[in-house]
């Protein structure tokens, strides 16, 4: 199956866990590229898209959705699509929980995003957590990555 797994990112934390993403795929031919580097042609032939940024007032970062919005209509029918993001881990005070409760995360904003575009979802949205803005991953969330691939319909 052809994949491109697109992600975004600052600190390196969102790059690491495209790259679990990737290798946790059965054989496959794989690409994983920055969204800065991503193109509308990249997406040629791809049969599973993967779009993954960390997460910034509940919303991917703005250089995520300017990819989204560059997708032509249609640019992803039949493909499978899936999306992830990093966030802060769960151990936030009461109000930044109740917080990011009201105004949600990256990952579901990126599915809803492709559906849109014509792809179809193979997994629900996943969120894999930091410790604190700059990391590290909190432990376990590599591991979690590659499994969470695994679950692709």
């Amino acid at each position: 199956m052809k994949t491109l797994i697109i992600y975004d990112g600052v600190y390196g934390n969102t790059r690491r866990i495209a790259e679990a993403i990737g290798s946790g795929l059965t054989p496959t031919d794989t690409r994983i590229i920055n969204v800065n580097d991503a193109k509308q042609e990249d997406l040629k032939g791809a049969e599973l898209l993967i779009v993954g940024s960390p997460t910034y007032g509940g919303r991917p970062k703005p250089s995520t959705q300017a990819f989204l919005d560059r997708i032509t209509a249609g640019a992803l029918d039949g493909v499978k699509v899936a999306a992830f993001d990093t966030r802060f881990g769960n151990n936030q005070n009461i109000a930044l929980r109740l917080l990011m409760k009201a105004i949600n995360f990256a990952a579901p904003r990126i599915a809803k995003a492709l559906e849109e575009k014509g792809g179809k979802l193979a997994m629900p949205p996943e969120g894999f957590f930091v410790n604190g803005k700059e990391g590290p991953l909190k432990t376990g969330e590599i591991e979690r990555a590659t499994v969470w691939v695994k679950n692709l319909k």
